[in-house]
């Protein structure tokens, strides 16, 4: 079974720094572009910034600057730097991977999500 788990969530003022990381686990071989979700209460699921397998990567323009994507083929995970956070960054944080490879051919996985909130 393919997973993805999230995890570095957690409270954190305003102009503050967060990182978010998100390991795929199970018999994998390769994935294609992974990225990151987010879900404010009341608000559709954007996204926020995906990484190909080659390193190529796009940013929604409301993190521009302020969030770097990054990924580490040979761990499987991928990470989202968060600085300079604000008040609009509170969501749900949801890790994706938009083809997996596996034994048993290909899937798109989610993950559970963690909570991001930027308060004073």
């Amino acid at each position: 079974q393919v997973q993805l788990v999230e995890s570095g969530g957690g409270l954190v003022q305003p102009g503050g720094s967060l990182r978010l990381s998100c390991a795929a686990s199970g018999s994998i071989f390769s994935i294609n572009t992974m990225g990151w979700y987010r879900q404010a209460p009341g608000k559709q699921r954007e996204l926020v910034a995906a990484i190909t397998s080659g390193g190529s990567t796009n940013y929604a323009d409301s993190v521009k600057g302020r969030f770097t994507i990054s990924r580490d083929n040979a761990k499987n995970t991928v990470y989202l730097q968060l600085n300079s956070l604000k008040p609009e960054d509170t969501a749900v944080y949801y890790c994706h991977a938009d083809w997996i490879a596996t034994m048993r051919g290909g899937l798109e996985v989610w993950g559970q999500g963690t909570l991001v909130t930027v308060s004073s």
